[in-house]
């Protein structure tokens, strides 16, 4: 969490809404362990890290609907037959991720 703080803090003084993804799962070899966040404020700045740069683009997407929605999200990330022609971890492990809004 403290690789995020100040980002969160800042974009927060200033008024923006801020959505904050968690490891919660790991399977097999993960890039980053279980509890690692990333987070991404509503002008869509990014800090932090729950893949080491392979799922991050689509976490942040996914990231400004939460901000929307309120509604928080479990996402699940790996390489599968169906996920080969888009998002994965090319390590082979698998990931879950718990996107929530601060509020």
């Amino acid at each position: 969490m403290k690789e995020i703080v100040e980002d969160v803090k800042r974009w927060r003084e200033c008024g923006e809404r801020v959505a904050v993804a968690t490891v919660v799962a790991t399977r097999r070899s993960a890039p980053r362990p279980i509890g690692a966040k990333f987070a991404v404020s509503e002008a869509g700045e990014m800090c932090g890290s729950v893949s080491g740069g392979c799922v991050e683009n689509d976490v942040a997407v996914q990231a400004l609907e939460v901000i929307a929605s309120g509604e928080p999200r479990l996402l699940s990330y790996g390489i599968s037959d169906e996920q080969a022609l888009g998002v994965g971890l090319p390590c082979g492990g698998e990931i879950d991720v718990f996107l929530e809004r601060l509020d």
